[in-house]
């Protein structure tokens, strides 16, 4: 069956790696981002037949024209991958408002937005499935984190909820939460080494992930292989969320 599947966040990090695994999966794919693509990406993207648009999930009234441009042009939107998203730091007590409405705009707002206006396109061809990107922060907290943590805790009710209302007319949604995965978004932690190694000593495998081994679990979820789930969060996190190695216990 035919998959148009629309990517945000799609010229970077495991954006840009999804864009790659729906493609080579067979997905017609239509990427997005608020930045256009580098000439080099753009290049490869019109000679692998991928379409882009430019695209700002702060402003609702861009994402209603944008997704009614590309049902129309395409027929269907059948998968839509939400992986736009910043970071942000900062404590209760101490975070700049600013920051604060910005993380959650984008991240969680963002996100549902391509949801409102998506649905009613796989509502009437009877089908569609969403995949929202998350974080182990979602189940997790992080200290001098607050925004980030509540915008992806956030994401994943968005992703139970959708499928409460929706999974009766023949909608899919799940997500996925990464651990620490090397992109472009988490380069200041790699600056970092003391803050780089104790994020990484969280991972019982004892690494960071990359794009693609993320890009692959939303690969799985976009398949028919993954039909009868839903409202599900899988972690991407190399044991993370499974427990902590102590020092006391080597082995």
């Amino acid at each position: 069956m035919r998959n148009v599947a629309l990517i945000t966040g799609a010229c970077s990090g495991i954006g840009l790696a999804t864009v790659d695994s729906l493609l080579a999966s067979g997905a017609t794919v239509i990427a997005c981002d608020i930045m256009p693509p580098s000439n080099s990406l753009s290049t490869l993207w019109q000679a692998n037949g991928i379409h882009f648009f430019q695209l700002d999930v702060e402003n609702e009234a861009a994402i209603r024209a944008t997704l009614t441009q590309i049902a129309d042009e395409f027929a269907s939107i059948d998968t839509l991958v939400n992986c736009a998203g910043i970071s942000g730091w900062g404590g209760v007590s101490d975070i700049d408002m600013a920051q604060w409405q910005k993380v959650l705009s984008v991240n969680l707002t963002g996100s549902m937005l391509m949801c409102k206006y998506a649905l009613p396109v796989m509502l009437a061809q009877g089908h569609g499935n969403i995949i929202n990107v998350a974080s182990i922060f979602g189940l997790e907290a992080c200290d001098n984190n607050v925004a980030y943590n509540v915008s992806k805790g956030g994401i994943i009710q968005l992703t139970r909820s959708i499928a409460a209302d929706y999974a009766s007319c023949g909608i899919r949604c799940n997500s996925v939460a990464p651990g620490l995965i090397e992109t472009a978004m988490t380069k200041d932690i790699a600056l970092a080494p003391q803050l780089h190694e104790k994020f990484i000593s969280w991972h019982l495998q004892g690494r960071a992930g990359r794009a693609d081994e993320v890009a692959s679990v939303i690969d799985f979820l976009a398949s028919s292989a993954a039909s009868f789930v839903n409202g599900q969060t899988i972690a991407v996190d190399g044991g993370f969320s499974a427990g902590r190695k102590f020092s006391a216990h080597p082995n």
